[in-house]
């Protein structure tokens, strides 16, 4: 089994990574535009999906999301002798902060959450389907699973107090994470703080995209560095012109890392998680040390 993305293959190569998989068995599991760097309109985004979906064989099966309105379309062309099969977030609960899969039998406790983890994990329950797997070896395999790495990764955690840290960083990602952590601990406050490091997050053509994104937040901080806008060669932008894209009522933006550290060290941190999401590393903050000078704050 691969994993792609629509990215170019190489600086040499401006393929997207999943048509060069030649699949039999291919699943398009959400469309969100980003990379603006690569798919300077929306259009261009959505060609690669659509160049995938016709490169499944005869005989062979494209698996796509249902609760993706895009990935609907696409699969709502005719592709001769391919077997098109829609799936959507699998059966779940939520209770005392862990989340069940709903079968017929049973409930099983995961060691994963949120609704996109629920898609994603239903739609790797169609691809084993297809290769052999029973339904019973599915879910006895999945309990124990504990999710990829640098997403949703727990980074420490003090009686009612849970520090994550997370890849996202495009807005459809950022939306899915925050809504996951606020959903899974419902009673606590949710505080949020987005780095914008990629090409596209600090593009300021692209940060309309970014509105609403951060609602599931109580508080949202977002930082980025100018440095990194210079070096990207874009055009600067300003704190208010981020804060307004946001359209959030308790947001604030960071230029200084270390002003944003202290703003974190002044919240009383019980019955409260923190979620830092990054494709980057946050200036090289600590995360570690920051995480032990929260816990002695609770202690």
């Amino acid at each position: 089994m691969l994993e792609g993305d629509e990215y170019p293959s190489a600086p040499f190569d401006p393929t997207p990574k999943f048509l060069h998989y030649r699949h039999h068995i291919g699943v398009i599991t959400g469309i969100a535009w980003d990379h603006i760097n690569v798919y300077p309109t929306f259009e261009d985004y959505i060609e690669p999906f659509e160049q995938f979906a016709d490169a499944t064989p005869k005989a062979g099966t494209l698996i796509l999301s249902q609760d993706d309105s895009l990935a609907s379309v696409i699969g709502a062309k005719d592709r001769d002798d391919v077997n098109q099969v829609s799936y959507q977030a699998h059966p779940h609960r939520v209770a005392e902060g862990i989340t069940y899969l709903v079968t017929k039998e049973d409930r099983i406790p995961l060691q994963i959450f949120g609704e996109h983890n629920m898609r994603n994990l239903s739609a790797a329950l169609q691809v084993c389907k297809r290769v052999g797997v029973k339904d019973s070896e599915f879910y006895r395999a999945i309990a124990s699973f504990k999710g990829a790495a640098r997403r949703l990764e727990k980074v420490a955690e003090y009686n009612d107090f849970i520090f994550f840290k997370d890849f996202a960083h495009a807005p459809s990602k950022l939306m899915a994470t925050t809504t996951a952590v606020k959903k899974q601990f419902i009673d606590r406050k949710l505080v949020a703080c987005l780095e914008l490091h990629s090409y596209s997050s600090l593009n300021k053509a692209f940060l309309e995209q970014y509105q609403g994104t951060f609602n599931a937040a109580d508080r949202a901080y977002v930082y980025f560095n100018a440095k990194n806008i210079q070096l990207k060669k874009l055009e600067p932008i300003q704190a208010d012109e981020i804060a307004q894209a946001f359209d959030h009522d308790h947001l604030r933006v960071f230029e200084n890392m270390e002003d944003l550290r202290q703003e974190l060290l002044k919240i009383n941190w019980a019955n409260r998680n923190l979620l830092m999401m990054s494709s980057g590393n946050f200036d090289n903050l600590d995360l570690q040390a920051l995480s032990d000078e929260i816990i002695r704050s609770l202690k």
